[in-house]
């Protein structure tokens, strides 16, 4: 005990602050904490200096640590990091506020419907523990916090991932006494707590999954009825409960249970665990029918005097009931002659939360019960959700930050979506996602029967096929060069599971195409493929048999014959004024039992520019609101080159803002999109990117915007300039390398003369590259780590590289004296190192500068002054209103009007 509370408020555990204690436990601390390189907070838990000399002990933590890293559910408590400060060990979780389980049911039982919601919230988390093989062996009330997300479950301490560690402890060190409310967790051959032990622990056997079904069990009755399931006054009859007597079923002690529910945990308490449920999913599941079914689920429970009273009076109104229900059948059977009627309903995404047009934002499941769509929420989190149709809340699926572009599996079970450079997929129900294989920056995906993912790696690729297992991905589709096409996306799988559709971007002006877009039709055998239709935006097959597509903002219905693959008829309109933003994305779904989701509305938001200062505080905003895209300051610091997207078209260009006259010029009229503005050092230029050649060539206009568009850089892959030297002399430019399949690199450009040179070249994504003042070194960010992180490389022949960023990195921005760096955290925080170039490159660690609270949106989201004393952001205008999706039933019975 005099171990225990050995830090107080103020203390440091590396960049960790103590707050407050907020308990202790048998072997450990837990404190409230500031993290304070990224301002939040934490909850720390240590194991004092002396009980990390037991090496049991410290195995123990060890072991909890590893065990919480593996796991990444909304039901599990994060872990953030761990560490050692002068010989104490240390885990940092996530802090959760709430009341832990255990000091809720002092006050007595939960109300059966919040059993079933933790329940299911419990038994997912089980699931996830269980199927990356980790068995936790010591759940309790005490273990598990309820928040205002839900449950969550704590102390992975005992969890077993591997063959059990023996202790040396015996019974009869083992409490004689445990407590209700606060049992204690006994160390040795026997694991867990008295009470939620299964008898095959307390016998010192094996223990796997159904263990922790058994506890669970027990959880589940405590809940429910307010007291445990095994009682005994002495540790020996406490025993003897567990292993050989029966607890009295929970409809006799709560009588409006349903009865199902005392089948549920009469079967997860059986002694054999092969009497018991055999996962922990079927357990959720089976929580699930009861929650739909309601209180008549299973048969019908034993009923008090009182109950029976009021079953006789219920039995006379029922038959009165009766009649009018024979009445009503004949009623339904002369409306199910008749043709279904359309219905329409609309879905608006979480409270404090926004669709996100442009990351494919929405997919129905194939049976139609369930949609998914990403979301970014007030603090700029960007993550999958998932919705039942039937429910009035959706959930967020844990670890798909920054996800975009999902599809579904064809048993409406897993999802698969695309984040940081890679492909994965994730249980729709929750639980760790599964990286598939690389995908720098992909552009749809497409799930067969047969376990065939069909997806576009980056946006200037061919079509790729990749087992929905993982591994090696193989080309499907080729480039024709003589129609100059630049990208396939966006694949849909016709009935067959071997024919897809696909969208083909070629130059601007194709013939027979929609601004250089077309719908083909693909197969997995063969390289041939067949031309479809005009429409610059992904299409889709509907199991009615119709495509949809679009055409301009309008959607299309058209019927198509999937044995010759050809359209017939003619296009019919379903729908007008479709959101979409650029050329190929769009919002809308369709599911195999004739359901269509689709958001109207324009996909373009408000943003305005804010000057800050270093100190976070905003200074005054310039400008007037727009949908402002990437920005750029001119080194004067009186002038912001921005790409602004054109609410009506959705076509972006360039603009020239004056900051001291408050006027605005614009500098491109191409309807192609134009992009990432970047001032010349006399401030006399601007240099951009252009789509309107094919996938991206460079530019430059004069800035008072006279004069032609002049092409500084033609590149048979897609080219962004995205940096110069002081002298102008030398840019940085990124270039993803079709050719090579190497991605996203970086090359040196000669203004002179036009030419480039590879400077980085690697399996990896490198990207931003920013130049130093003099030329000498480059910032860029790279996942050669697995994540985004900052590096710095000199350009010079000694090769020297290091990595800036500790914790993820994006958009390196050197200061104009060469003094600092500046980057973005994955949360788009501002940090900033020191930097000397003499006698060698050195960094400081890296410190919080301000939180911006920038714009979540493709390119540069900030600017630094000249004197880098104030910083420009592009921070989005908040706006009442929340455009809903928009649920159509039975969409296809409008088509013949």
């Amino acid at each position: 005990r005099s171990l225990r509370l050995a830090l107080s408020a103020g203390n440091r555990l590396g960049p960790y602050e103590i707050v407050a204690p907020i308990g202790a436990g048998g072997m450990g601390e837990v404190y409230r904490a500031k993290d304070t390189r990224l301002d939040r907070d934490v909850a720390v838990k240590i194991l004092p200096a002396g009980f990390a000399a037991n090496p049991e002990f410290k195995a123990r933590f060890e072991r909890e640590a590893k065990t919480i890293s593996q796991l990444s559910h909304p039901n599990v408590c994060s872990l953030f990091d761990v560490g050692n400060h002068e010989g104490m060990e240390y885990l940092v979780m996530e802090l959760l506020e709430g009341e832990a389980l255990g000091d809720r049911l002092q006050k007595g039982p939960l109300p059966i419907e919040l059993v079933l919601r933790h329940g299911i919230e419990i038994a997912s988390a089980l699931d996830a523990a269980h199927r990356q093989g980790i068995v936790h062996r010591d759940l309790k009330p005490g273990n598990v916090m309820l928040t205002k997300a839900g449950a969550k479950l704590l102390d992975f301490g005992l969890a077993k991932s591997g063959p059990l560690i023996s202790g040396t402890a015996s019974m009869s060190q083992m409490a004689e006494s445990p407590t209700q409310h606060q049992p204690l967790t006994e160390q040795g051959t026997i694991l867990g707590t008295f009470q939620y032990m299964a008898p095959e622990q307390l016998e010192g056997l094996e223990a796997d999954g159904r263990t922790d079904i058994f506890a669970f069990g027990a959880l589940l009755y405590q809940m429910a009825t307010g007291q445990p399931a095994f009682q005994g006054k002495t540790r020996t009859s406490l025993i003897a409960s567990i292993v050989s007597g029966t607890p009295p079923p929970v409809s006799q002690l709560v009588p409006l249970t349903p009865p199902a529910l005392d089948h549920v945990i009469k079967k997860c308490l059986e002694k054999d665990p092969d009497d018991r449920w055999q996962s922990a999913r079927d357990l959720a599941d089976q929580m699930r029918w009861i929650v739909d079914a309601g209180s008549r689920a299973g048969e019908a429970a034993p009923v008090s005097a009182k109950r029976k009273a009021r079953a006789r009076f219920a039995w006379a109104a029922n038959a009165a009931t009766a009649i009018v229900a024979v009445l009503a059948t004949v009623f339904t059977l002369k409306l199910m002659t008749a043709p279904p009627r359309i219905v329409r309903s609309s879905l608006l995404p979480p409270e404090h939360t926004q669709y996100v047009p442009g990351a494919g934002a929405m997919v129905l499941s194939p049976d139609g019960l369930r949609i998914a769509f990403v979301a970014r929420d007030d603090d700029g989190k960007q993550m999958l959700w998932v919705r039942a149709l039937d429910a009035l809340t959706a959930q967020p699926l844990a670890g798909t930050e920054d996800a975009n572009h999902p599809f579904w599996s064809p048993d409406s079970r897993l999802l698969g979506f695309f984040s940081s450079g890679k492909l994965r997929k994730i249980d729709a129900n929750g639980g760790p996602p599964q990286t598939l294989c690389d995908a720098t920056s992909g552009r749809g995906g497409a799930w067969s029967a047969g376990g065939t993912i069909l997806f576009t790696p980056s946006t200037t690729d061919v079509l790729y096929k990749v087992s929905a297992a993982g591994g090696a991905p193989a080309a499907v589709t080729e480039f024709d060069a003589t129609a100059a096409e630049t990208s396939h996306r966006f694949p849909a799988f016709l009935p067959d599971g071997k024919h897809f559709l696909f969208l083909v971007e070629a130059r601007s002006d194709a013939a027979g195409s929609e601004d250089g877009f077309s719908l083909f039709a693909g197969s997995l055998d063969s390289k041939v493929r067949k031309r479809l239709l005009a429409t610059n935006a992904a299409a889709r097959y509907a199991s009615s048999g119709y495509v949809l597509f679009l055409r301009d903002r309008t959607l299309l219905a058209q019927r198509f014959d999937v044995g010759k693959l050809e359209l017939v008829g003619e296009a019919v309109p379903v729908a007008e004024n479709l959101t979409r933003t650029g050329h190929y994305d769009t919002m809308f779904s369709v599911s195999d039992n004739d359901l269509l989701a689709f958001q109207a509305g324009s996909a373009s938001e408000l943003s305005h520019l804010v000057w800050m200062d270093r100190d976070g505080r905003d200074l005054e905003t310039v400008g007037k609101p727009a949908d402002y895209r990437s920005i750029a300051l001119s080194h004067d610091g009186k002038r912001v080159a921005a790409s602004i997207q054109d609410p009506k078209n959705q076509k972006t260009d360039i603009w020239a803002l004056d900051l001291e006259r408050g006027t605005s010029t614009r500098l491109t009229f191409d309807p192609a999109d134009d992009y990432t503005p970047l001032w010349s050092p006399d401030d006399r230029r601007v240099y951009f990117t252009s789509r309107r050649q094919g996938r991206g060539d460079v530019y430059q206009k004069s800035s008072a915007g006279t004069g032609t568009d002049e092409v500084v850089l033609a590149d048979p892959d897609s080219s962004i300039l995205w940096s110069l030297s002081a002298d102008g002399r030398t840019g940085a430019v990124m270039t993803n390398n079709t050719a090579k399949k190497t991605g996203w690199d970086v090359s040196i450009l000669d203004l002179a003369d036009g030419k480039t040179r590879v400077f980085l070249e690697t399996p990896f994504v490198e990207l931003l590259p920013a130049l130093s003042a003099d030329g000498r070194f480059i910032a860029y960010q790279s996942n050669e780590s697995s994540q985004f992180e900052i590096y710095v490389q000199s350009l010079g022949n000694d090769g020297g590289k290091w990595q800036i960023s500790t914790e993820g990195g994006n958009r390196p921005q050197w200061t104009a004296d060469n003094t600092e760096l500046v980057y973005q955290t994955p949360d788009d925080k501002l940090m900033v190192v020191s930097v000397k170039f003499s006698p060698a490159f050195t960094a400081s660690v890296p410190r919080m500068l301000v939180d911006p609270k920038v714009r979540q949106i493709i390119g540069m989201h900030y600017a630094l002054s000249p004197n880098a004393k104030r910083i420009l952001v592009n921070r989005a205008v908040e706006q009442a209103v929340v455009t809903p999706v928009t649920l159509v039933q039975s969409w296809t019975q409008g088509l013949g009007r």
